[in-house]
């Protein structure tokens, strides 16, 4: 196993607490992710990612810090930033300008998380906006997935000019359902061909980009596969690693979301993830959960793990 484990988690508050520590100090455990509950100031911000690199200095510290609706900082250290939408608001009457502030925004969040110890944000969203997802709504650059892959590409190209690593989700495409996978299991009844041709082009493009990691979504896309993208070797084996040619990190995301529990308990869901390509399970809010998961859980062996996590992380 991988000196940089598996499983992502969440931390309980503004410090760590000694149940913080005591599952940090597990191997199988790789990363974390920050949250609302995690800041209060800049100075113990940077307290609290300097506690976690001392637990374990190989641990990668993330968060979701897109701008607009999920930007888990604000104020005291953090610019405020828009919803990607109103970038392609601008990119309607002057692409340049779009172009510019994308890639504005990426050296922003980049050198901001960067000052406070932070690794990388799971940034950019990659959906298009079909204008029937509320979940994605504004989160997404626009409703033309060409728009979306150029904006995106400047984003990543702000974040990476930082050395910031960043994750495009939510493969293949959350944007043309209604449902919110947070609370249930949406279905994409769409066929492949329709998806290939319109949400796989922002990730096909920053794939071939080099972005460094993935973000599967916890959708059903009913004429492709019975499994959510997440625990879909289809999705996830062939299209993600095969058609496109991804080879970097893929993580899922949140098992505690509703859109995952169709796998079983936490244990089957954090296995399905794995099997299914995934490379890093994504555990955020659930403490018991988490402490469930490692109780039981054995993970297999990933050769490729080490090699895929090491652009991930500024050190």
């Amino acid at each position: 196993m991988s000196a940089r484990g598996p499983l992502m988690i969440g931390v309980e508050g503004l410090a760590l607490t000694a149940g913080d520590r005591a599952r940090l100090a597990d191997p199988r455990v790789g990363g974390v992710i920050l949250f609302k509950r995690n800041f209060a100031s800049s100075s113990q911000l940077r307290a609290l990612t300097a506690a976690i690199r001392a637990m374990r200095s190989e641990l990668v510290i993330a968060v979701d810090h897109e701008g607009g609706r999920v930007q888990r900082f604000t104020g005291s250290g953090f610019t405020q930033l828009p919803a990607m939408r109103s970038l392609g608001a601008v990119w309607d009457s002057d692409p340049d300008a779009a172009r510019r502030s994308a890639r504005r925004h990426g050296e922003t969040i980049g050198r901001e998380l960067g000052a406070h110890g932070i690794d990388f944000s799971f940034t950019p969203v990659l959906d298009v906006d079909s204008g029937q997802s509320t979940v994605i709504g504004d989160r997404a650059f626009h409703s033309d997935p060409v728009v979306v892959a150029d904006l995106a590409g400047e984003l990543v190209r702000g974040l990476a000019a930082t050395g910031t690593a960043a994750v495009g989700k939510h493969f293949p495409g959350h944007g043309h359902v209604d449902a919110d996978s947070h609370d249930c299991l949406p279905v994409d009844p769409r066929p492949l061909d329709a998806i290939l041709r319109d949400d796989l082009v922002p990730f096909a493009a920053l794939i071939a980009q080099g972005i460094e990691a993935i973000m599967p979504a916890h959708v059903q896309y009913a004429a492709v596969d019975a499994r959510p993208a997440g625990f879909s070797p289809i999705w996830i084996g062939e299209v993600l690693r095969g058609r496109l040619g991804f080879g970097g990190l893929v993580f899922s995301d949140d098992l505690e979301m509703a859109g995952a529990h169709s796998a079983g308990d936490i244990v089957a869901r954090a296995d399905a993830a794995i099997a299914a390509g995934c490379d890093v399970a994504l555990v955020c809010n659930g403490f018991d959960a988490i402490d469930d998961l490692l109780a039981r859980w054995q993970p297999p062996a990933q050769p490729e793990l080490a090699r895929r996590y090491a652009r991930m992380s500024r050190g």
